[in-house]
């Protein structure tokens, strides 16, 4: 699996939470049906806004960041992004009490092996 976290910086102030529910709320179901897409968490920092991604693979993921979304972000936005890409193996899901390796549940103690 692939995480590629965006960042889009913003020249103006940070959005409240209310405001920047709404604003990603509206984009939300463009994300519904991305080959490959896992999850999408949408960011509010306080110089910059973006979202992480997780990805089947890095092919998806590259596939969706292709030449036309950086005219699109940049459209929408008024800013150019930037884009990191991260091979991903291990989560800690501590809302589902388990450890996953490739997104597979493993034993918390053969994890620490």
């Amino acid at each position: 699996m692939v995480i590629t976290i965006v960042q889009i910086p913003r020249t103006g102030a940070k959005p409240d939470k209310t405001t920047s529910i709404a604003g990603a709320s509206k984009s939300a179901p463009i994300y519904r049906d991305v080959e490959g897409l896992i999850r999408k968490d949408f960011l509010n920092g306080e110089d910059s806004g973006g979202g992480v991604y997780l990805w089947e693979s890095r092919a998806a993921a590259e596939a969706w960041f292709n030449d036309d979304w950086w005219g699109w972000i940049e459209a929408r936005f008024g800013a150019r992004p930037t884009l990191i890409y991260f091979d991903h193996y291990l989560t800690v899901d501590n809302a589902k009490g388990e450890v996953r390796v490739d997104n597979v549940a493993v034993d918390i103690a053969a994890a620490a092996e």
